[in-house]
């Protein structure tokens, strides 16, 4: 596994665009989703994310990945579980203190923050972890949060022209008379 989590860090960058491309296509389903039942959905979801995640991150399914401000290091491999950066015993090279044959997790974040696009969310200060939320799919927490930010912007701007052609109408004749054609609009002779 650490071995996996490694492989992860050095490839953020590819990682980071696989995700982007997994959440757009999980908020397109968020209406089959939510026709479904999010709580139906909720145990294969979060059993393939387990697995997959679990080869490729080591991951504690958390319910709360914040692996796309980490640089694909998982912070909950942390003995001490640090969500917002290292401890003060990180050892020389890297290392951990508390299991010292392994590098230290917020080590690995920036080097693989540094090789992500977006690298700066690492600077993010991240809230404490919600126990509460262990073993749930943070795949469909975020992607259904995403989909109702994206509806609600939907609707505020139809709502938006709406009263904007209400008070339009209001300010504005039905119909405006009609102003005669310039000479240069009308020509005679029928063509080029």
């Amino acid at each position: 596994m650490y071995r996996a989590r490694l492989f992860a860090v050095r490839h953020a960058r590819a990682f980071e665009w696989l995700y982007a491309r997994l959440e757009t296509v999980i908020v397109a389903l968020d209406p089959l989703f939510a026709r479904i039942g999010y709580d139906r959905i909720e145990r294969p979801v979060a059993a393939v994310e387990r697995v997959t995640k679990g080869l490729l991150f080591d991951c504690r399914m958390c319910g709360q990945c914040i692996l796309s401000s980490t640089g694909m290091s998982c912070p909950m491999n942390c003995p001490k579980q640090l969500r917002n950066g290292p401890c003060g015993g990180v050892r020389p090279g890297g290392y951990c203190e508390v299991k010292p044959e392994m590098r230290c997790v917020w080590v690995l974040a920036w080097e693989g923050a540094a090789r992500m696009k977006d690298g700066g969310r690492i600077n993010d200060v991240q809230p404490p972890v919600d126990r509460g939320l262990e073993g749930s799919s943070s795949w469909l927490r975020v992607s259904r949060e995403k989909a109702a930010r994206l509806r609600e912007s939907s609707d505020a701007r139809r709502t938006a022209i709406a009263h904007a052609f209400a008070d339009a109408r209001a300010h504005e004749p039905a119909t405006a008379p009609l102003a005669p054609e310039p000479p240069s609009a009308v020509r005679s002779g029928g063509g080029r």
